[in-house]
């Protein structure tokens, strides 16, 4: 099972100098996927326990878009393991004019992580097979 966000990255969500956009914003990407994926499995949002692995893998700045793709890839009991990745598929030109911004030929992935989420399984209210 998998789902995705696109979303702009604004003027608030740049924490550093140059408009670079906090790491943590793509975590917080994959905690709205992470929710998403267990009510589409579970009926319910669950909890995040943890990640096992985060890797930043190129800089974000306010007005890139950044599509944000998440996948179960276990399920236990009442655990889900999950990848994500957080792509950027659009980047702003500003030598060009304030408003230019160019669509990505190749999307460029700022982010991977897995981990895994919980929910109880008195909270999970679909049935599989």
């Amino acid at each position: 099972m998998k789902t995705s966000i696109r979303l702009r990255m604004s003027a608030h969500d740049a924490h550093y100098g140059g408009n670079l956009v906090d790491g943590a914003r793509m975590l917080g990407l994959f905690g709205d996927v992470a929710t998403e994926l267990l009510i589409m499995h579970d009926g319910d949002e669950g909890l995040f326990a943890g990640y096992d692995k985060v890797e930043f893998l190129a800089p974000v700045y306010a007005g890139d878009y950044i599509e944000a793709v998440g996948e179960i890839t276990s399920v236990g009991n009442s655990s889900r393991k999950m990848t994500f990745e957080a792509r950027k598929v659009v980047a702003p030109r500003p030598d060009i004019s304030p408003s230019a911004a160019d669509v990505l030929t190749e999307p460029v992935v700022v982010c991977r992580a897995s981990g895994t989420c919980v929910v109880k399984k008195a909270d999970q209210r679909i049935e599989h097979l």
